[in-house]
């Protein structure tokens, strides 16, 4: 029997607790995880981060799929984002591929507008930014007063796979250094870089790129959501201790290990901070441009989250971070419905943040 320890917080103070059982989760948060019978323990996964790769990619196409299915129906009954109109832009990519670029901006504007261009989640290696969740994020970004791009990105695994490591992180690059070249035509005045979960990931580490490879002043701001950037899985770390503490709350170590593997399959890059901006030391981060770091309080990556923070800082970089309490991964992007002034805190956040770097 697990033996509880009540002054610690979630899993570390009660092995047994789950998400719908853990006292801090939001209730309305719960009822809805509840009604999909994701609140309680995760059910074990057949692969890990050693199995084949081939198997690894089969349970990513089986994942995909069930997460694309939650995230459509936790927008079943919205309304359309009203004074948004979006179009699509073919681009090439640094790799000889074209790269699909989502554009969405308001429908009557004047001026230049701040620009943000959006990697979405999926651990590198599954979902699209077609996905209709993260066309609706874009939708409600752009209707703060934002020209907002989402990158269709290749991913490690699932429908636009199998491209590991680099490709992905490539293909974020691609988009905003074409972004940025066409301000003039796009009407903005300055871009941000943002994305959640392993696109807080790509966020964070194109700006790594832009830095290492001269064009980082291309970039006003990162801002980073839940960012999955340790890599640290398989076998978490005991400073990272939210990843014992929140484990199995909509996320677990068990998949994120295999997600990780299948970004970098020979595990070549494990520490590398272009492929974990975690690894990142004080002279890769010094030269950034300013950043936050928003995090979740029942996310198992919110530490590494906490941690990169704290490194940007003795780097002397200008950031600042927020935690979304009683919210699982993620939890502030995907609750429209159920908790909208959660949602909406954090899109004007990101809006409140773009605006502030206007030069």
């Amino acid at each position: 029997m697990a033996t509880s320890t009540p002054n610690l917080p979630g899993r570390l103070g009660d092995p047994d607790l789950t998400l719908g059982t853990d006292p801090r989760a939001d209730p309305r948060m719960v009822a809805v995880m509840a009604s999909m019978a994701l609140d309680g323990a995760p059910e074990p996964l057949p692969v890990d981060q050693d199995s084949p790769m081939e198997a690894i990619h089969e349970v990513l196409d089986v994942t995909e799929e069930g997460f694309g299915a939650l995230f459509a129906a936790l927008l079943v009954g919205l309304d359309p984002v009203p004074g948004v109109t979006s179009r699509t832009q073919i681009i090439p990519g640094v790799d000889g591929n074209d790269i699909s670029l989502y554009i969405h901006e308001p429908a009557e504007r004047s001026g230049p507008l701040p620009g943000l261009v959006h990697t979405h989640g999926g651990g590198m290696v599954i979902a699209t930014a077609a996905d209709p969740n993260y066309a609706r994020w874009r939708d409600e970004l752009a209707a703060t007063g934002m020209v907002v791009v989402g990158v269709e990105f290749r991913n490690g695994g699932g429908k636009l796979g199998n491209h590991p490591f680099p490709a992905g992180l490539n293909d974020c690059a691609s988009g905003v250094q074409w972004t940025a070249a066409n301000k003039e035509d796009l009407g903005i005045s300055h871009l941000i870089v943002s994305g959640e979960s392993g696109g807080g990931n790509l966020a964070a580490a194109t700006a790594l790129k832009g830095l290492q490879d001269g064009w980082v002043a291309d970039i006003a701001g990162v801002y980073a959501q839940c960012p999955y950037i340790s890599n640290g899985y398989a076998n978490p770390p005991a400073n990272l201790t939210s990843l014992t503490e929140n484990d199995g709350y909509f996320l677990s170590n068990q998949m994120m290990a295999p997600l990780a593997r299948a970004y970098d399959p020979d595990m070549d890059n494990a520490a590398n901070p272009l492929a974990w901006p975690y690894h990142a030391d004080a002279d890769m981060l010094t030269g950034l441009p300013p950043h936050v770091v928003s995090v979740n309080q029942l996310d198992p990556l919110r530490d590494e989250g906490l941690v990169y923070y704290r490194k940007l800082l003795d780097a002397g970089v200008s950031a600042s971070s927020r935690t979304v309490n009683g919210t699982c991964h993620a939890g502030d992007c995907i609750f429209r419905a159920a908790m909208p002034e959660v949602y909406l805190s954090t899109v004007n956040d990101i809006n409140s943040f773009a605006n502030s770097l206007q030069v």
